[in-house]
């Protein structure tokens, strides 16, 4: 089993609160991160696991071991239980750990119930640095997901269309989604077509025959799924006209590469959008690697008028870092410079270039490097 990056942050949770949910996208590896906690184990999808659950309940929240819940929004009536078990002994830490395919926001009865309770962890597909024997390229064209991601070649991609069209027809609906399928599906390939674009909600409705609002309620629930980012534009008086409007990237590479029929590498490379493509790759790898340490962070994009931009800022460590990403093997020493003009006006104190070289340059304020190297200092680093 390939060791995940957030195992450690699970375990420290256990020990600091009564419960714990491990959330992220169907088939990322939830239920086989969970198992190796040992455990009493109920999948609530299924109806016998339910009822066992029900019927047993008084002995299995009295029990010393770990109750692993998996797919717990399935049965929303566990949460008030959880909270009544919980508020019994508040300081007996450990006891649950619920697995979830949906976010938070969208699951009404963990907010209400288990508020202050409960501690999130996410987990996403197979993160760069978890897969070592996987070339980075194939990870970034296959993306991560366990079964059908880079180490699954001759999966991909029918298995992230299948898992599409799953999500689309049953599970989207059943966590609320009020559109039919058809209109999911193409608002997949719309999303996935303005993936690293700023986000123009009223084209994408012009097209699907519906209202901006609505459009922006569907991509709520694709967000609460884990297969869109929203990245918020900086904000600042800094005496130039900024970017107002979100960034929408699609979250695994290999679902939106499956989406806009990108095959094997050299087909990804000759595609007008691979700069969006990678860009949004090494966001995701970014911000997800840094989740799995366990730091939170608070992402943003930066973009004046008159060209400046940075494409993923974030609070590390108390330090802002400034990061632009570029597709070359060769980066240029203006990209260098203009990155280093954007920082100063929003005041990071590190400013990281990362592109396909494999060269790195380190030093207390600069940084130019490929993803792999990147990603490995901020893990050593926090």
């Amino acid at each position: 089993m390939i060791k995940r990056a957030c195992t450690a942050l699970v375990n420290e949770r256990l020990m600091h609160f009564p419960a714990v949910a491990l959330i992220g996208p169907r088939q990322s590896g939830k239920t086989t991160l969970a198992r190796a906690f040992k455990g009493s184990y109920f999948d609530l999808e299924q109806p016998g696991d339910r009822t066992r659950l029900d019927v047993q309940w008084d002995e299995v929240q009295a029990a010393r071991e770990l109750v692993v819940l998996d797919e717990a929004q399935a049965w929303p009536d566990v949460f008030p239980r959880l909270r009544a078990a919980i508020d019994v002994d508040r300081k007996r830490h450990g006891r649950f750990l619920l697995l979830g395919s949906v976010s938070p926001s969208l699951m009404t009865r963990v907010s209400e119930s288990l508020a202050g309770r409960l501690s999130l962890v996410e987990l996403t597909p197979f993160l760069l640095l978890e897969t070592r024997n996987a070339p980075l390229a194939d990870h970034w064209l296959r993306g991560g997901f366990p079964d059908g991601g880079a180490l699954e070649a001759a999966r991909f991609p029918q298995w992230q269309h299948d898992y599409l069209a799953l999500l689309a027809q049953r599970d989207l609906p059943g966590w609320g989604l009020p559109a039919r399928p058809q209109v999911t599906d193409r608002l997949l390939r719309m999303t996935a077509a303005v993936t690293g674009q700023v986000w123009n909600a009223s084209a994408i409705g012009g097209s699907l025959g519906i209202t901006h609002p609505t459009v922006n309620s569907y991509v709520d629930y694709l967000e609460g799924a884990f297969l869109v980012r929203r990245l918020r534009p900086f904000a600042a008086n800094l005496g130039k006209r900024l970017a107002r409007r979100e960034k929408l990237y699609w979250r695994d590479s290999g679902l939106v590469h499956a989406l806009l029929g990108a095959r094997s590498t050299d087909a990804l490379l000759a595609q007008p959008w691979v700069g969006a493509s990678w860009e949004g790759y090494v966001i995701e790898q970014v911000l997800s690697t840094l989740a799995a340490l366990g730091r939170r962070v608070e992402p943003w994009y930066f973009r004046t008028s008159d060209g400046l931009e940075i494409d993923l800022l974030a609070e590390v460590n108390g330090e802002r870092w400034a990061i632009e990403v570029k597709l070359t093997s060769q980066p240029d020493p203006h990209d260098l410079a203009r990155l280093n003009r954007a920082a100063d006006l929003v005041g990071a104190t590190r400013r990281v270039l990362v592109s396909r070289t494999r060269r790195s340059t380190f030093t207390d304020r600069q940084i130019s490097t490929g993803l792999r190297p990147l990603l490995e200092h901020l893990r050593e680093a926090t």
